[in-house]
C-alpha cells in the first residue's frame, strides 16, 4: 500500500514507480516536500509476486482518479498503461526517462528500441504523456531522434552536496562503480576498467558493485592483482570510498546522466570519462578523457589524474549545475506549469 502526505488543498501526485533506485527516491522526496503523494509499486504488471494480485490494474485506475498528476520514472511498459489510462480519463501524467528507453547501441545488444515492440511502446508513451522530461541533453537528443513529444523539457539529475563531500585526505585509490552483469559489464564496460590496472600494478583499483551473475569471473580473470571487488556495499560505505578515491572513472559505452560519477566528482575524485553520450555534459573540462574500450589509454589517463588537481574543479562544477537543489527548483516548476495548463 502506497503512503499518502496529508496536506491540503495542494496538487495530488500518484507517484508510480518500478525501482526505487536512489535518484528515483530523491525524486519522490522532492514531491512529498511540496506536493500530497501517493505512492504505487506497479513492477507487478512485469513481475508477479506472491501475495500480488492482478487486481493492480483497477488499484492504479483508482488511484489515477484520485490524483491530480501521475508522475511515472522511466518510459517501461508500467509507464505505457499509466499514460493510457490517463489518456481515456483526462489526466496529466509526467514521464521521466531514465535512458534505456530510448537508447540504441547494437554493438553492444543495449537499449528498448532495438526491439520493435519496445520502439512502439515507447513512442506512445512518449507521444501521449502531458510531459516528457530529459535527464540530460543527450538524453534529450536521443528522445528527439525517436519522436517528437508535445512537450518536452530537460531538467538534470541532482546530487546532495552537503551529502556528498570531501573528508580527509585522498588515498591513490581509482574506483567504478556498478552492479557486475553481461549487460552492465558491456555498458560500463567494467572490463576496460580491471584491464587498465595491469598498466599500473601499484595502484589500488576498487570496482563498487554487487555480482549478478558469473561475469564477474571473466573480470577477475583479466584484471591486475591490484584490483579489488567489494560486491554490494551500503551508502556509507559508498560514500567512504568516494571521499577516499582519487579518481573516479566512467568507462561508458552509454550514459544518459551519470548519478555515481557526479557523487563522485561531488567528493572532489578526478574524473576518468569516454566522451560518450551525456559524460562530457557531467564532466566539461574537470576531467580527463580516454578512447572508448582502450585498457593502456584509460591506464595512461589515470596516471595524469593522480597527479592532478581537479577535485576541487570537478566539486565545484557539480555544485554549480547538478545540485539536487536546483533539481528541486527545476522539477517544481515544470509541475506547476503542467498543472496550471
Amino acid at each position: 500500500m502506497g503512503h499518502l502526505r496529508n496536506k491540503e488543498g495542494e496538487t495530488k501526485i500518484l507517484f508510480a514507480y518500478s525501482v526505487m533506485s536512489s535518484f528515483v527516491r530523491k525524486d519522490l522526496e522532492i514531491l512529498e516536500r511540496n506536493y500530497k503523494v501517493k505512492t504505487l509499486e506497479v513492477m507487478t504488471f512485469l513481475v508477479p509476486r506472491r501475495g500480488r494480485s492482478p487486481l493492480i490494474f483497477l488499484r492504479l485506475l483508482s488511484e489515477i482518479l484520485w490524483a491530480d498528476l501521475v508522475y511515472c520514472w522511466f518510459a517501461d511498459l508500467n509507464a505505457f498503461f499509466a499514460v493510457f489510462f490517463c489518456t481515456f480519463l483526462h489526466k496529466k501524467c509526467l514521464i521521466v526517462v531514465g535512458g534505456y528507453e530510448v537508447a540504441y547501441v547494437p554493438e553492444i545488444g543495449y537499449g528498448a528500441l532495438l526491439h520493435s515492440l519496445g520502439r512502439l511502446r515507447v513512442k506512445f508513451i512518449l507521444r501521449h504523456a502531458a510531459k516528457v522530461l530529459a535527464v540530460s541533453g543527450s538524453n534529450e537528443k536521443e528522445i528527439l531522434q525517436l519522436t517528437r513529444p508535445r512537450n518536452l523539457k530537460m531538467v538534470y539529475n541532482g546530487v546532495d552536496t552537503k551529502q556528498f563531500k570531501p573528508s580527509g585526505a585522498k588515498e591513490k585509490w581509482v574506483i567504478t562503480v556498478g552492479g557486475i552483469s553481461d549487460s552492465t559489464v558491456k555498458k560500463k564496460r567494467l572490463d576496460t576498467f580491471v584491464k587498465s590496472s595491469v598498466y599500473l600494478p601499484d595502484i589500488r583499483f576498487i570496482l563498487i558493485g554487487k555480482a549478478y551473475d558469473n561475469s564477474i569471473k571473466h573480470l577477475k580473470r583479466i584484471a591486475g592483482s591490484n584490483v579489488e571487488f567489494t560486491d554490494y556495499v551500503s551508502d556509507e560505505s559508498l560514500l567512504h570510498y568516494y571521499q577516499k578515491a582519487k579518481v573516479y572513472c566512467q568507462l561508458s559505452a552509454q550514459e544518459s546522466f551519470g548519478v555515481a560519477l557526479a557523487e563522485a566528482m561531488s567528493c572532489c575524485c578526478v574524473p576518468v570519462v569516454t566522451r560518450r553520450y551525456a559524460l562530457p555534459e557531467v564532466v566539461g573540462d574537470t576531467g580527463f578523457y580516454v578512447p572508448y574500450n582502450d585498457g593502456k589509454a584509460t591506464a595512461e589517463a589515470i596516471r595524469k589524474a593522480l597527479k592532478s588537481d581537479k577535485g576541487m574543479k570537478a566539486r565545484e562544477r557539480i555544485r554549480k549545475y547538478f545540485s539536487i537543489m536546483m533539481r528541486e527548483k527545476n522539477l517544481l516548476k515544470e509541475i506547476s506549469d503542467l498543472t496550471k495548463n
